[in-house]
């Protein structure tokens, strides 16, 4: 396949590959090939917006008067019946067949795509499917732009997403969620040291903890054009891992909370590049798409927040099949979502510990034939001025040395949050209230002062 790198389009990004050039007629030069795949992309875009928006705006700039036509018709009903719809494509194959030799028209082939809608009715979702579509493309060159002269759907078939395990299976877990005691939320940032990473990652694996949970995210890292310089201390963090055997399971997407369906390929591109540069380290354990998503369902919505959660699950599986792929929801309740989906399930719990090992069982019966991780679980030690009724650190070990008992019993994987307490906690994470971000620095093992708390004890064990 002929691969060309997208730079100019950063509102779309799908999948897009061409085939080798066999054209008819003109042979094709690759800037001209680069222009008409912009041009292409740009009109599937604005046909999107316009679809989703029941506005015509850009419309004129990449179709033709014959082609925009039926562009207008289409939104002109549907903004008549209060109808809109959310779509995108997520893979282009295309094929050029015909370049003319004055080098004003091209006929394309484009197999396969993957297009994904959501039509609403007055709000209210109406439909919502994912097809691959074969068109059959033919391209004006007018006033420097290819414009589409007629977009032909020669056959098209629901898309069917059948589950592939990962090749490796996750065994017993005992973990912990990481950040650097000074750099709490900021683990790639200027102040990155690699050696503070190494000492704190000796300290995890002398504690007989084998694994560890990070974070990646979304907008730090550079949203859809991931920035190198961060993708370097990602792997980095790896590293150090692997020279202290510890497995890492990689969090995409954090303080990610958009969902819009025209996003989506943004969203995709983010995660392929990322996938990509780690999916052969030897530390690399599993894939979290993201954290606690169902936390968005109320404002978001749940079929939003659902069908962007189940693509990018796709999405990453399509480039690593060796490893898990898992989602952190924040409780039982939700733990059973996309659970076809997933190669193990994984929820948080900070609940009344007393009910974990039923919440647990109850969940092995829903899903008997998949592993269940509780990737996230802890109780700060915070008695102060905003909650003098607070839990010690002898209440916060004895809520460890039960965990850890619920834990041997059921053979349970675990990950507990987190390795320090912490002296600043962004207000991004829980806010400017000081009640909640007071109790937030204290759920660590060892305190702001380097001393290791009476839960340091059960870390890993009874």
């Amino acid at each position: 396949m002929l691969h060309t790198e997208i730079k100019k389009i950063e509102q779309y990004l799908p999948k897009l590959e061409w085939e080798p050039l066999k054209n008819e007629g003109r042979p094709m030069d690759l800037q001209t090939l680069k222009s008409i795949e912009t041009d292409y992309l740009d009109a599937w875009y604005v046909k999107h917006v316009a679809y989703k928006t029941n506005t015509t705006k850009g419309v004129d700039d990449y179709y033709t008067e014959n082609a925009r036509s039926s562009i207008y018709s289409i939104v002109e009903t549907n903004s008549n019946e209060n109808i809109t719809i959310d779509g995108t494509t997520l893979e282009h194959h295309l094929t050029l067949e015909f370049f003319s030799e004055d080098g004003q028209l091209v006929v394309l082939r484009d197999s396969n795509v993957l297009e994904y809608k959501r039509i609403y009715q007055e709000n209210n979702v109406l439909l919502e499917t994912k097809e691959l579509t074969t068109y059959k493309v033919i391209l004006l060159l007018e006033d420097g732009v290819w414009r589409i002269r007629h977009l032909i759907k020669e056959q098209t078939a629901p898309y069917k997403n059948k589950f592939k395990p990962a090749e490796n299976i996750i065994t017993k877990i005992k973990g912990i969620n990481y950040y650097p005691q000074a750099t709490p939320w900021n683990l790639y940032g200027d102040d990155f040291d690699d050696n503070i990473i190494s000492k704190d990652f000796k300290i995890i694996k002398e504690s007989g903890l084998n694994s560890i949970r990070i974070f990646v995210p979304y907008e730090d890292f550079g949203l859809a054009n991931v920035k190198p310089e961060k993708l370097q201390k990602l792997k980095k963090v790896l590293d150090i891992a692997a020279l202290h055997e510890l497995k890492v399971i990689v969090t995409l997407f954090d303080f990610y909370g958009d969902y819009e369906v025209l996003n989506w390929t943004l969203n995709q591109h983010h995660a392929i590049n990322i996938v990509s540069a780690l999916k052969n380290h030897k530390a690399l354990l599993a894939w979290d798409i993201k954290n606690e998503p169902n936390l968005d369902f109320e404002n978001r919505g749940k079929i939003k927040v659902t069908a962007w959660a189940k693509q990018m699950i796709a999405s990453v599986k399509s480039i690593d099949t060796i490893h898990p792929v898992t989602i952190g929801w924040s409780n039982t309740e939700s733990a059973t979502i996309l659970k076809d989906n997933l190669d193990f399930v994984s929820f948080h719990y900070y609940e009344d510990l007393d009910a974990l090992e039923t919440e647990y069982q109850n969940l092995k019966t829903d899903i008997p034939n998949k592993p269940i991780v509780v990737t996230e679980f802890g109780i700060s030690s915070y008695r102060g001025l905003w909650n003098p009724f607070g839990n010690s650190e002898d209440d916060q070990a004895a809520y460890y040395k039960q965990a850890q008992a619920v834990f041997s019993k059921n053979n349970m994987s675990f990950m507990s949050w987190t390795l320090y307490d912490f002296t600043e906690i962004p207000k991004e994470v829980v806010g400017r209230l000081p009640w909640r971000k007071q109790a937030q620095e204290y759920f660590g093992f060892i305190n702001q002062n380097g001393e290791t708390k009476p839960a340091f004890k059960y870390i890993s064990k009874e």
